[in-house]
């Protein structure tokens, strides 16, 4: 059996004498008292100040589990990793959480029983572990050099060998305590590192919830636990000492680290220490625009793949957890459709239900999301038009200018069409692509010059600058307009309104959806928009009076 360090000799290989036993560890951090069958859910991510789709859906799926299971889903930072780490980055990621409605129970900000939850600060703890590892023997003092490794990298490359330190080229893992202390002496600082006694000849059994039990081979290297630069563990460490200790029971991560999913398993079995379950979460694709080929989203090509952009647009955040929550639970859009007061909160996801392949990622569908739930929304409390201002307020500026002193008429502009619960519109996406669907309302956004095509207007007419407009000639335009303003009455009913112009129709010798249209034209600058006649309300007499006017 293997021989451990002594006490004093593992405090100088860890630079001071370990704050805590594992048994106190153990004492320190419980078991948690929670209900049974409850789920301990984490999320992870570097603070490197970008919180990408993918996150999202994973952090969507971690929270989902640990709600329906009444658990604990809480937010630990991995903040070893110095270079990668971005000063306000945490305030980034709870922001991010806050605003998908997806807070969570523990973290940095909201404290809890089971910190610090920033792996920087938790440093006795990885210590302490790797004290007792240590003792047992089951890691030692590697005093390899980075130019040292990269040598044996590539020597094994040039062998076609697998790379890192393992067998004969771990050059330091049967150092006696005399030579240990010898070089330490002389100031060399090592790193800790693993005892592995793995062989790739036999195998490990990886639990993934949605996967079943995958077979890997073990995991035969000597990898790195604390390093030597600053004493930080590496993630492989970290994750095995933080899951533990704050009793995580379900992790939800890439399906990229089912590549080192043998290692991790290894670790917990060497420790004694019950494996959290996993369910490794397949890619999110899409088909590539240029090759139409599928491929994986892309933080260079893909603006769908920033969180930050999602905001910059304006998408609503309930459409974008409610599309990936339907790529996760396929069934959740046939049971909204079918019992639309349905949520992803009352929705139960089953583990063994979760996809295992790569999910399309499609921009028409989340916006056919998109126009559901805001067509869902209750303008009559001013739903969307909070919404819309709050997103003006932070990302337009030249928008808010325009509409924080006219709440009330944008309130009467966005409510247009929604009185008949069977037949509200649904042209309303984002709340930037809201506003733009609405800016012919606002005068400045309205050009003057933009009048209705003359009998016989074709494309190349100076006054027509809206392509729709140019297969859409509209004859005897302005004599409509005209004979418009001689009966014109805001105060008509829409009967009364529709009757006149019939009359004028008539008088002209077009049709009503000719003479419809001069009008619309003349008003939007479009020639498809909700109701002419509500349109004409909201905008009122004197601004009616002078687009005609101005169109004539």
């Amino acid at each position: 059996m293997r021989t451990g360090l002594s006490k004093d000799l593992i405090a100088r290989v860890l630079g001071g004498a370990p704050k805590y036993t594992i048994a106190e560890l153990e004492e320190k951090f419980p078991p948690r008292n929670l209900p049974e069958g409850a789920m301990v859910t984490r999320f992870a991510p570097s603070p490197t100040g970008f919180v990408h789709i993918g996150n999202v859906y994973g952090m969507l799926i971690d929270k989902m589990l640990a709600h329906q299971s009444n658990g604990v889903f809480y937010l630990r930072v991995e903040d070893t990793d110095t270079a990668r780490t971005v000063e306000g980055g945490v305030e980034i990621i709870n922001a991010v959480a806050e605003k998908l409605g997806l807070a969570t129970n523990e973290g940095p900000i909201q404290g809890g029983n089971y910190g610090p939850y920033y792996q920087s600060q938790r440093k006795d703890i990885y210590h302490s572990v790797a004290a007792g590892l240590l003792a047992s023997g089951k890691a030692y003092p590697c005093f390899m050099t980075q130019k040292e490794m990269d040598a044996v990298r590539e020597t094994q490359e040039k062998s076609g060998i697998p790379t890192g330190i393992y067998g004969d080229y771990a050059r330091d893992r049967d150092l006696t305590e005399k030579e240990i202390i010898a070089r330490l002496d002389v100031g060399e600082i090592p790193s800790i590192r693993w005892y592995s006694t793995g062989d790739e000849s036999r195998k490990v059994f990886v639990k993934d919830v949605a996967r079943g039990s995958i077979t890997i081979p073990e995991w035969n290297k000597d990898e790195v636990l604390i390093k030597s630069g600053d004493g930080l563990p590496t993630y492989h460490f970290a994750h095995l000492c933080d899951d533990h200790f704050m009793r995580t029971t379900h992790v939800v991560r890439d399906e990229s680290w089912l590549g080192t999913a043998a290692l991790h398993v290894m670790l917990f079995a060497m420790m004694g220490w019950s494996t959290p379950l996993y369910y490794h979460t397949p890619t999110l694709d899409k088909i590539d625009e240029e090759t139409g080929n599928r491929r994986k989203l892309s933080k260079r090509k893909d603006p769908e793949f920033s969180v930050a952009n999602w905001w910059n647009e304006g998408w609503p955040a309930e459409a974008i957890l409610e599309y990936l929550f339907n790529l996760i639970a396929s069934g959740y859009e046939e049971e909204k459709l079918k019992k639309p007061g349905t949520t992803i909160w009352n929705y139960p996801i089953k583990l063994k239900k979760m996809p295992t392949s790569g999910a399309l990622f499609d921009m028409k569908k989340l916006e056919w999301w998109a126009r559901e739930f805001i067509a869902s929304m209750d303008e009559l409390k001013y739903e969307i038009t909070d919404r819309v201002m709050d997103w003006a307020k932070e990302y337009s500026p030249e928008w808010f200018a325009r509409i924080k002193e006219n709440k009330e008429y944008l309130h009467n502009v966005l409510n247009i069409e929604r009185d008949n619960p069977k037949r509200i519109r649904k042209d309303f996406i984002t709340w930037k692509q809201t506003l733009e669907e609405v800016a012919y309302f606002f005068d400045d956004k309205f050009p003057s010059s933009r009048g209705v095509p003359p009998e016989g207007a074709g494309c190349g007419s100076n006054n027509i600058d809206t392509p729709a407009l140019c297969a859409t000639p509209l004859p005897k335009g302005n004599l409509v307009l005209r004979e418009f303003l001689k009966t014109f009455d805001i105060n008509d009913d829409k009967d009364t309104w529709w009757k006149k112009i019939q009359e004028i129709a008539t008088r002209v010798g077009i049709s009503n959806g000719d003479a419809a249209m001069a009008l619309r034209v003349a008003l939007t600058g479009r020639t498809n928009t909700p109701d002419l006649y509500s349109i004409m309300q909201v905008m009122g007499d004197a601004r009616v009076r002078n687009r005609i006017n101005a169109t004539i």
